[in-house]
């Protein structure tokens, strides 16, 4: 579900008043923390991890989507009256935010990033999912900024390598272990029996694919 909007023309002064969007819409966040509750995604286009598993391939060429004014951007989300904006990719560090975050932030809606931490941090956030991937090194400001650790996990040897990464997390920081979606059926089992073990990790489930959201 696309949110309609269309690539102005307009000159605008600041070129970080343009961003590349894939696509943005209101729905419910399906996964980690804040799983369930209502949220208004901005997915933005480009992306240097590259993930084989990802299901959002056509997210990678930056060039192959329209970079529209975050002020459009904004004024549209605002028609929804969201309480949280979520801002995903692609890899959003890629981008600028700092304009898009006082944008948004002006109107006391929460602001929530989805990264694999490749890329400096830019913006004001209320809450970081980092969701660290083995195709890039993060950025170790991730580690500390993080409010919630996320870890994808395709096959056994990824635990070991999810708990190198809660070592180095704030101690705030919740720990969430994810099935990957296309081998859910074969590794939930697993995360659950090590969760029962480990139970300072909690699994995180992408609800929104079970119950079909759009």
């Amino acid at each position: 579900m696309k949110c309609g909007l269309v690539e102005t023309q307009s000159p605008v002064a600041n070129p970080v008043e343009r961003l590349a969007v894939m696509e943005s819409f209101y729905s419910i966040q399906g996964e980690g923390y804040h799983q369930g509750k209502a949220a208004y995604f901005i997915r933005l286009a480009g992306c240097d991890v590259g993930c084989h598993w990802c299901d959002v391939k056509e997210s990678w060429d930056e060039s192959s989507h329209p970079a529209l004014l975050v002020n459009e951007l904004v004024d549209d989300l605002l028609n929804h009256s969201p309480r949280i904006v979520v801002v995903t990719g692609g890899e959003p560090t890629l981008h600028d935010l700092t304009y898009l975050c006082n944008r948004i932030g002006q109107k006391s809606i929460g602001l929530h990033l989805e990264t694999s931490g490749t890329n400096p941090l830019t913006g004001i956030w209320d809450w970081i999912c980092f969701s660290p991937k083995k195709f890039r090194k993060p950025l170790d400001e991730y580690y500390v900024r993080a409010d919630e650790l996320k870890v994808i996990i395709y096959n056994e040897s990824d635990l070991e390598w999810a708990e190198s990464h809660a070592a180095m997390v704030n101690p705030a920081c919740r720990l969430y272990l994810q099935p990957e979606w296309s081998r859910e059926s074969i590794v939930k089992l697993m995360i659950i029996e090590y969760i029962k073990t480990n139970p300072q990790w909690g699994i995180s489930l992408q609800i929104h694919k079970y119950l079909n959201v759009p």
